[in-house]
């Protein structure tokens, strides 16, 4: 894993709202999760700034259609995150 996405993913979860959006996120079984479902998560009326870190992070994707959006959890980078930040020595 590159210094820069370590950076990025230790961002994101360093938070903890971030971390809790991303638990809960992790643990439904659906195709994703809108934003208003995230905002019921949280109590926050705007989520977007998690929502935009958790992005760049890449452990959330943006799927489109049509009016509705929705972020799923990138489960294939999660679970890599995971494996490779084992080996950072801190």
């Amino acid at each position: 894993m590159e210094l820069a996405q370590v950076e990025k993913v230790s961002k994101a979860l360093a938070d903890a709202t971030r971390l809790k959006i991303l638990y809960d996120m992790a643990g439904r079984q659906d195709d994703g999760t809108q934003c208003s479902g995230i905002v019921n998560m949280v109590n926050l009326a705007q989520p977007s700034d998690h929502i935009k870190t958790l992005l760049e992070a890449d452990l959330i994707t943006l799927e489109k259609e049509d009016r509705s959006h929705l972020y799923p959890v990138n489960r294939q980078n999660l679970r890599h995150d995971a494996t490779q930040s084992k080996g950072i020595i801190l």
